[in-house]
């Protein structure tokens, strides 16, 4: 705007300046860069008059207005005052949200955007750069605004849980830009916390996107980066992969990379973005879409004659300027397809974990088998004189696994004892049919008894299955098979009824490949990017990166990654349609068993189950 002391007049009548304060405000000026230098230190009067229907209205600027609603914060940490932007929470019940507005709901459009960036790559500063801008704050301003308080953004980040924090700050009178804008903070991907942390994240992020109260569409998908970066990381790159890959295809063109800490040359991280194959759209040079941005100034000190700290000011709203501008032109994407995305990828998680559970279950009942077998074989004489001769056998019992401190909910199946989700966004145990495990018709998908939704808990434990070796009796063994069945069995049935057992397990391992195979072809056709952590030879690396950097408490990510490496692993099978039961023909206890069990015994039974190709 063309200020009155620009004029270089001293002395004006008084309704000349009267006058000029009203129509001030109308005439447009562009930035230059070239005047910058020349800009006068002078504050503006405060208020300014201007020429209301009485001709002495008084008239004050959004930014003062805001000032006298907000909190002071103290103590002052720098130069000028800092106000805290005043917010209203509401309360959603979104596991893993928070959700603030400000100000009264206006009918102008909307705009969002989602900010993500690693801790120290300057997103808080940035956001409040943003509140500061839209509110019209001014170099000569003796006060700044803060949404954001880096200070607990960074004690988030080494904490044990950190929310995704939404604000919607509705168009006021004043704006910088004609619509009102949502910014959804997200946590960055790849921190200290680990590779656990990050499926919280997209966990909390499908939560935010599906639930009616969350987030149904976005503008923007911006990444912050440092513009001094000239390669990235495995774990910088691992971060940037995985936040793009919880999006639909549709959002491919709404993503923008924000450059902090930038200067009047080309950033270096453009080259390192491109080098690495993060996956954004390009300019016409080949470059990311990208907006630089200088945040050192916006809370220096402006008393003084620092032309240079106003040069960066004057960059820094003009840089705000092209980047709000740009948001009316980009296209609004409904996060209907990234839902999706979100679904699936949870969908295809439970199917593997489910899947690694009924692996080493099945291999623990053929165990069983091989095991039972041996034994009988090798002890006949002994067992036929004494019924209760003992001998050991594997079995598989779940175990109770304390989560009390991870601040997660879980569904317990409390009639087959296992773990049917987890974590789940579901608290209250009458609410259950709500779980992810559940069905259309409230039975549930994952238990092996298929149970109703109403025999599913939240508790502070989970069911892990653990295999043991167990004395045990022929008779004992019977009998738990007579319970089941009503009926006295031979040694040959109770055999069978071992065979039967995996070939049960061997049924839900071929169901749930299907399951992880559909998944994966749908998320081929409507995902973004590739989840990282479903590629072992990405974890691979990671885990190298991990070593070589050596941060503070890498050996507890590392050890969480060789977790992530089983499972991609797995997922990597289930993509080639490896057999995942694919066991060692059992043919020396075979050849044993022949030589003492005749046509009809155990040979049989074995023989069957080999020929069954287990």
């Amino acid at each position: 705007m063309l200020s009155l002391h620009r004029l270089n007049i001293i002395k004006l009548p008084d309704v000349l300046i009267l006058c000029w304060s009203f129509i001030e405000p109308f005439i447009p000026e562009p930035y230059d860069p070239k005047k910058a230098s020349s800009i006068s230190q002078i504050k503006p009067a405060d208020p300014q008059p201007s020429c209301g229907l009485d001709g002495l209205v008084k008239r004050k600027r959004l930014a003062d207005s805001v000032r006298e609603k907000s909190f002071l914060l103290t103590p002052q940490t720098g130069p000028l005052p800092l106000y805290k932007v005043p917010l209203k929470e509401q309360h959603i019940n979104i596991t893993g949200c928070k959700y603030f507005t400000s100000g009264q709901e206006s009918p102008k459009p909307n705009r969002t955007i989602m900010v993500s960036g690693a801790t120290g790559a300057g997103k808080s500063t940035l956001i409040n750069g943003m509140i500061n801008y839209i509110l019209g704050v001014q170099w000569e301003d003796s006060y700044r605004f803060k949404m954001v308080d880096e200070g607990q953004s960074t004690l988030q980040a080494h904490s044990q849980t950190s929310e995704v924090t939404v604000y919607k700050i509705y168009h006021q009178k004043g704006f910088k830009v004609d619509y009102s804008l949502t910014v959804v903070d997200t946590p960055g991907f790849g921190d200290v916390r680990g590779v656990d942390r990050d499926r919280e994240i997209t966990e909390q992020l499908r939560n935010l996107f599906s639930d009616k109260d969350g987030i149904g569409e976005i503008d923007a998908v911006c990444l912050v980066a440092q513009a001094f970066l000239t390669k990235l990381t495995k774990t910088q790159e691992y971060a940037f992969d995985s936040f793009l890959s919880i999006f639909g295809k549709d959002v491919a063109e709404n993503i923008r990379i924000l450059v902090t800490f930038a200067d009047a040359q080309q950033p270096p991280v453009l080259e390192a973005i491109n080098a690495s194959g993060v996956s954004c759209p390009q300019t016409e040079d080949g470059l990311p879409v990208h907006f630089k941005f200088n945040n050192s100034a916006l809370f220096a000190d402006n008393t003084a004659n620092k032309t240079f700290d106003q040069i960066v000011w004057n960059m820094g709203t003009e840089s705000m300027r092209r980047f709000f501008e740009s948001l009316n032109q980009i296209e609004t994407i409904r996060l209907v397809m990234t839902s999706k995305v979100l679904k699936e990828r949870q969908e295809l998680e439970s199917s593997v974990e489910d899947l690694q559970k009924q692996v080493k279950l099945g291999l623990a009942k053929f165990e069983k088998i091989r095991q039972t077998s041996k034994k009988l074989e090798e002890n006949e004489e002994e067992i036929r004189k004494n019924a209760n001769f003992e001998f050991y056998v594997i079995v598989t019992k779940p175990v109770a696994v304390d989560i009390s401190q991870t601040g997660h909910f879980i569904s317990n199946c409390e009639q087959c004892h296992v773990t049917c989700h987890f974590p789940c966004k579901i608290k209250n145990d009458d609410e259950k049919r709500g779980c992810f495990a559940m069905g259309q018709d409230g039975y549930c998908t994952v238990c092996p008894g298929r149970c109703f939704w109403n025999v599913h808990f939240n508790k502070n434990y989970r069911w892990e299955y653990q295999v043991f070796k167990e004395k045990q009796t022929l008779e004992e063994l019977k009998e738990k098979y007579k319970k089941a069945t009503g009926e006295k069995l031979t040694l040959q049935q109770l055999i069978d009824r071992l065979k039967a057992d995996y070939k049960r397990v061997q049924d839900e391992v071929v169901r749930l490949m299907e399951k992880a195979v559909n998944c994966l072809n749908r998320l081929k056709e409507i995902a973004l990017n590739r989840n990282p952590l479903s590629t072992p030879q990405y974890i691979h690396l990671l885990i190298e990166g991990e070593k070589q950097e050596g941060k503070p408490g890498w050996e507890q990510r590392v050890e969480s990654l060789m977790k992530m490496k089983e499972h991609a692993e797995l997922i990597a099978k289930v993509e080639r349609g490896e057999e995942l039961l694919q066991i060692n023909h059992p043919s020396v206890v075979l050849h044993h068993l022949s030589r003492s069990w005749g046509p009809g015994g155990p040979v049989q039974v074995l023989g069957d189950l080999d020929r069954s190709q287990v």
